[in-house]
């Protein structure tokens, strides 16, 4: 004999939750920890010569990704995730101002400061390496 429906719902809703108590114990890393995590994988993503239109979707991701870490890290590393958010600033001007055919001057520049968004990142990762280990 099956259970009723109302009782499968009530057990579904009652294992969720409990799945969602257990992922919370035992982790006592904060949650901008997950939020660097993804930063940093957007970042290594980037890449100047995968064409105009591919780094603008990168460019999205990283700055995605950024504004979750810095809205999430702010208060407890105000420095690490200003240099985050002018960085990726910078990069999204560059990438913005390039034409649709980039002179290496352009791509230059957007390869300084996508080298300024990494050690942003990396300066972060530093910062936050004992609350996210």
């Amino acid at each position: 004999m099956r259970p009723p429906r109302e009782q499968l719902i009530v057990i579904a809703a009652v294992a969720v939750a409990a799945g969602g108590l257990a992922g919370g114990c035992g982790s006592s890393k904060p949650a901008y920890c997950s939020d660097r995590t993804a930063l940093e994988q957007s970042v290594r993503d980037i890449n100047v010569t995968s064409g105009l239109s591919k780094l603008k979707t990168q460019l999205q991701t990283v700055e995605s990704n950024a504004q979750s870490l810095v809205s999430s890290a702010k208060s407890d590393f105000p420095n690490e995730t200003s240099a985050i958010d002018t960085s990726v600033s910078s990069l999204k001007s560059s990438i913005g101002a390039l034409s649709s055919s980039p002179t290496p001057s352009q791509l230059a520049t957007v390869a300084s400061d996508a080298k300024s968004v990494v050690d942003a990142v990396s300066n972060f990762v530093s910062a936050s390496k004992s609350k996210c280990s």
